[in-house]
């Protein structure tokens, strides 16, 4: 079964943790293609980046509760 594929006006309405997910991807250039394509498309390394950049922005999150 095929899932539905997300657009830009589906992100705010996800959870906090795929939305940051979503966020970091764009500010990294590769949401398009994640958009395009799905997040198969994109390397280890650009996965791994995301992922670094998300537990670095939790890790803030908790330290500074603003």
């Amino acid at each position: 079964m095929k899932q539905k594929k997300i657009t830009r006006e589906d992100i705010p309405s996800m959870e906090e943790k795929d939305r940051m997910k979503y966020e970091i991807a764009e500010e990294l250039g590769l949401l398009d293609r994640v958009l395009e394509e799905g997040w198969k498309s994109l390397s280890s390394k650009e996965t791994g980046r995301i992922g670094g950049l998300m537990t670095r922005r939790r890790r803030k999150s908790t330290e500074d509760p603003a």
